[in-house]
């Protein structure tokens, strides 16, 4: 078989669809894409063979791009032999994700996590930028063991399944958190990030909500309504260890916003404290399962910073 010429009849196909705008338009790239990557592993003598014959992918890339210009790198076609593989071992081929979504994909090893990030991208439609970022940020690392078996066994999770731990927040390179209300600031100033940290579906409803105690006035640091679950969500933020105060305060916020807050269609509300340190002790003996707690982390300027 002339593998080149049948790796060029397949590019012309692709050169072609990617001209009509329509849903057969990504369908046709990536049957392409996987096609084109068999017949490089078959050019190559085989998988087992395939990856000490990179010297065939260069000449064909050179070849390639000479005729079809960009688009076919040595390293697009290491990627489109990849993406073969990918498939191959089991991986569905959905079309309602992008080239550049799999490529975010294909360096990935965790089936489990593959398969966890396919499933948020469809649900929240994100880009391939922001999936990138999640991968970046080790979002699936971060669930803990008793959500990511729910998603394996394609079991719902409960709300605060979904709450990273920990927590990143972004913050600028000259900046340190040392109070409450700087932590809280930051987190204002990039709300939308903040939310997707404790999962999707939240709507930010108001900082420093004002409860009225008989002519004292306490404050909500941020009060939250996810959409998904139908119910309210107070958060509290804390710079040191987690402590057992710490449950008591947010436990009476939760019960005021059920109160005089919430109707009757509403689900009960949860809360989430988000601290420096955990306290294993706390945690352990509190009773009310409506109440979460995650860490947090600096980053700056996009890099992780664990500190």
């Amino acid at each position: 078989m002339d593998y080149y010429n049948e790796i060029k009849n397949e590019i012309v196909d692709i050169e072609t669809y990617k001209k009509v705008k329509d849903y057969s338009k990504n369908k046709k790239e990536l049957d392409g894409y996987y096609k084109i990557g068999k017949l490089i592993i078959e050019a190559q003598g085989g998988e087992s063979r395939a990856k000490y014959g990179n010297g065939l992918i260069k000449e064909y890339s050179i070849k390639l791009t000479k005729e079809f210009g960009k688009g076919y790198s040595a390293m697009n076609l290491k990627d489109m032999r990849r993406f073969y593989l990918f498939i191959k071992k089991g991986h569905s081929l959905n079309v309602q994700l992008s080239w550049t979504h799999y490529k975010q994909l294909l360096p990935l090893i965790d089936d489990n996590e593959i398969r966890y990030y396919e499933k948020v991208t469809l649900e929240q439609r994100l880009g391939y930028r922001d999936l990138q970022k999640r991968i970046k940020n080790k979002e699936y690392e971060r669930l803990d063991e008793e959500t990511k078996e729910k998603l394996i066994k394609n079991e719902e999770p409960k709300i605060g399944n979904y709450i990273k731990k920990p927590i990143l927040i972004k913050i600028n390179k000259e900046m340190d958190i040392v109070s409450e209300k700087a932590l809280k600031y930051t987190i204002i100033d990039n709300i939308t990030d903040f939310m997707k940290e404790l999962g999707n579906g939240y709507a930010f409803i108001e900082s420093e909500y004002k409860i009225s105690d008989y002519g004292t006035n306490n404050y909500i640091d941020l009060l939250l309504f996810n959409i998904k679950y139908n119910c309210y969500a107070v958060v509290e933020l804390k710079v040191t260890k987690l402590k057992k105060e710490h449950i008591g305060q947010i436990q009476t916020y939760m019960n005021y916003i059920d109160e005089n807050v919430k109707n009757i269609n509403q689900n009960n509300t949860i809360g989430i404290i988000v601290c420096k340190k955990d306290n294993e002790f706390v945690m352990h003996y509190y009773n009310n399962k409506n109440i979460y707690q995650t860490t947090y982390l600096t980053i700056k300027e996009d890099e992780i910073e664990y500190t």
